[in-house]
């Protein structure tokens, strides 16, 4: 036992909370989206939902190793991979509106060749921005009031990456927004100068949207949300799921909504969710996410690194913004957006995007606790030989 704890201690450092909350709900989703891919296995797999059992679980699989993987990597090294994938971002969010895959009545995917795996630009975008917000910010700290220097550099990376991705993606636009908005208040940015971020990204982001290939559906969910005569067809379905579900669900696999709801494996797996394991399963996924924040946050406040602390404050918003928000969805809080709920619904390229923002999280805390600990070290160490002498 003592040697299987030290393998772990070795293998897997950085805050063992988020580990534990990340086993958690991968395995909660294995669960979750073999019961809701049922209907789909009997449309395209012809009833084998063994398949989508597979390749969901492969995909976890991959996503924890990338995970792992992400966190072996010392934190700092991100700030020059935060650089090159803004530079890479921009021409392929550009190529993809104009050449990517056409699903939904929006080009967001490009598929890679061989794998045949169908990929989304915004994902990396998402990531290498607040990446890069937090170095811009890490390194101007002494000027942070510098509207030239500072500022200017900031609200064109934001720009730039959020309007191209409201083009095809307005919900995602607006939550990276957001996102880069927390982490400007958190490294101290004048709130004058965040005010004129949040003027300018509504203005743009309207623009974009209006103008992009998805203005149309924009309105009429909008439209439709505030609607209190009429209820659309997929909020309806999963108020039915939320409903019937109860206080402790229909059990494992007994979901009757997953047949009729629209997505019930991605957009509204949280319906699923309460509807198979009630609200008990519905607050127990909601207290991770919490909590999954509130570890992320610890580390901002452990941190003694800037970039460091910036960059785990923007991913840990990023990833759980993102979950509050589809489950605000499929309890009627807000219009339908097409988000997943990161780590539990079924997906690609993005559940690997998810381990490596989690991965980079545990990383600045691995980082943060080996310079303290090295720090510690050297203190010992300087006492030991003043005493020698």
């Amino acid at each position: 036992m003592n040697q299987f704890k030290a393998w772990i201690d070795r293998n897997f450092k950085g805050d063992p909370i988020i580990w534990g909350i990340v086993i958690l709900l991968s395995l909660f989703s294995i669960l979750v989206v073999y019961s809701a891919t049922g209907s789909l296995a009997h449309k395209y797999a012809g009833g084998n939902t063994e398949i989508y059992l597979i390749k969901h679980s492969m995909l976890i699989l991959v996503s924890l190793l990338v995970m792992w993987f992400a966190h072996k990597i010392p934190y700092r090294k991100y700030a020059m991979y935060a650089k090159l994938g803004v530079l890479i971002s921009i021409p392929l969010l550009v190529v993809t509106y104009m050449f990517g895959s056409n699903i939904n009545e929006a080009n967001r995917w490009i598929t890679i060749p061989v794998i045949n795996q169908a990929f989304q630009p915004s994902d990396l975008a998402k990531l290498s921005l607040i990446a890069a917000i937090a170095l811009m910010l890490a390194k101007r700290q002494k000027n942070i009031s510098d509207f030239k220097n500072t500022f200017v550099p900031i609200i064109i990376a934001v720009g730039m990456i959020c309007g191209l991705i409201a083009m095809a993606n307005f919900s995602t636009a607006i939550l990276l927004l957001m996102t880069c908005l927390l982490i400007m208040f958190i490294g101290r940015v004048p709130v004058k100068y965040i005010g004129i971020v949040l003027l300018v990204g509504v203005l743009g982001l309207t623009v974009a949207g209006f103008t992009g290939q998805r203005g149309g559906t924009l309105i009429s969910r909008v439209e439709a949300f505030f609607n209190e005569e009429e209820i659309p067809f997929q909020a309806e379905q999963s108020y039915i799921a939320i409903a019937t579900g109860g206080i402790g669900g229909k059990g494992p696999g007994n979901s009757e909504q997953r047949n009729s709801l629209p997505h019930p494996y991605s957009d509204f797996i949280y319906a699923i969710i309460i509807e198979e394991y009630g609200l008990i399963g519905g607050f127990s996924v909601l207290f991770l996410y919490l909590a999954l924040l509130y570890r992320g946050m610890r580390i901002v406040a452990n941190s003694n690194k800037a970039f460091g602390g910036l960059l785990s404050a923007g991913l840990s918003f990023a990833l759980v913004i993102q979950a509050l928000v589809n489950m605000a969805v499929a309890v009627g809080l807000g219009p339908i957006t097409g988000l997943p709920l990161p780590l539990l619904s079924m997906g690609g390229t993005s559940l690997v995007f998810t381990g490596i923002s989690l991965g980079i999280i545990l990383s600045v805390s691995r980082g943060d606790h080996q310079d303290e600990s090295q720090a510690s070290n050297s203190t010992i160490g300087n006492r030991t030989r003043l005493k020698t002498a």
